[in-house]
């Protein structure tokens, strides 16, 4: 079914070109995602544009690149790219680990695959933040943001992607090491969200997305090294994913706001999963055969329970439930005290949701077109 699948995803890609791609200030040659549908006023002068979500906007516009290339497409990155620049004001790098890890794995790919070249210079700065962010002083582990205490999943395991994609693989190993001896839960299995240090006081949500991040790392590690302990580690991941975070092998809803990107960042990693985890043992086969088997079950819930408008797709923030229609901008999603963007009264019309809806549906291609 990937031609199937991969007519899915083009319209997924349209509903988010139509309803959120706008030029950044009426520049010429910009492109940026708008953060809500319909959107505020501060939303469409993009105040509000959400630096993390951008680079998942990139990551999916390279999906849909590398699925079917067009001239179109490539320019549609670069635009985006340079943009973000240009939003972010004071250089490509901020505050916080977690944004610049998510923005370096994008745009790693954006050149790695389509030539995009715009970030070149970013990509090194990124780089090197992410491999000065590692504290030896604590024990290891890369901080939230610049200063914190805090040490967490989502900072650890994109920044030890980009930086195995980027050839460092030392410090990539030392964070998928540093994750489980410090953010493993023992009963469960699932990764934790954080710990402070030095204090060692555990933060203990577990999210989507946190498994996500571990099981591609891992997964890469397992090709990169060939050390049987990542492959042990996805295995007690994976299995642990579809016993807690899946309701007849579909994934659970992270809500909106920033949540709206949880799962399908777990989808993401999962396809990485099943098309790159390296083994032919039973054990490697199957892990293989269950991640495609999530992402495919996901995918065909989530096209079943979404609205149709006028011809596009609008994705449900729970892929097991039917998807619901923004009425209007009233709720739409703030930045709380801590720093992460509440969801909108109606989480369906948080970019952020759609994204994941999106990245779903390039996986499901992904893993369909590999034979699953």
């Amino acid at each position: 079914m990937p031609a199937l699948w991969s007519e899915r995803a083009d319209m997924a890609e349209s509903a988010i070109i139509s309803r959120h791609l706008r030029p950044l200030w009426a520049l010429p040659g910009t492109e940026l995602g708008v953060v809500g549908w319909p959107p505020t006023r501060r939303e469409r002068a993009f105040f509000s544009w959400h630096y993390w979500w951008q680079a998942h906007l990139i990551d999916c516009a390279v999906d849909a690149a590398n699925r079917v290339p067009t001239p179109a497409r490539r320019k549609r990155i670069a635009q985006i790219v340079r943009s973000h620049r240009l939003r972010n004001i004071t250089g490509w790098t901020n505050d916080y680990y977690d944004d610049m890890a998510w923005l370096a794995i994008a745009v790693e790919r954006a050149e790695r695959t389509q030539g995009v070249t715009e970030a070149r210079g970013g990509l090194a700065a990124l780089e090197k933040k992410l491999y000065e962010g590692w504290n030896d002083e604590v024990g290891g582990g890369v901080p939230w943001r610049i200063g914190s205490d805090y040490f967490n999943a989502p900072a650890n395991g994109p920044a030890g992607i980009a930086l195995l994609r980027l050839g460092r693989y030392s410090r990539a190993q030392q964070i998928a090491d540093w994750i489980d001896a410090h953010l493993r839960h023992p009963e469960s299995g699932l990764v934790l969200d954080g710990v402070h240090l030095p204090s060692g006081e555990i933060e203990y949500p577990t999210f989507t997305y946190c498994q996500g991040v571990v099981l591609g790392l891992e997964t890469e590690l397992a090709m990169a090294t060939g050390e049987s302990r990542h492959l042990e580690r996805v295995h007690r991941l994976l299995a642990a994913v579809e016993e807690q975070m899946t309701t007849a092998g579909i994934v659970h809803g992270g809500g909106g706001g920033d949540g709206g990107l949880f799962n399908g960042i777990l989808i993401r990693y999962l396809a990485v999963v099943a098309m790159m985890l390296p083994g032919e043992g039973r054990e490697q086969i199957a892990d293989r055969r269950l991640a495609a088997e999530i992402v495919l079950t996901s995918a065909a819930a989530a096209w079943s329970n979404r609205l149709d408008l006028e011809g596009e797709p609008l994705f449900g923030v729970d892929w097991r439930h039917p998807a619901r229609l923004p009425g209007g901008s009233a709720g739409a999603g703030h930045f709380t005290s801590g720093g992460s963007v509440t969801a909108s009264a109606v989480p369906e019309r948080d970019l952020s949701t759609q994204l994941s809806g999106w990245m779903l549906l390039e996986a499901a291609h992904q893993v369909s077109a590999a034979g699953f």
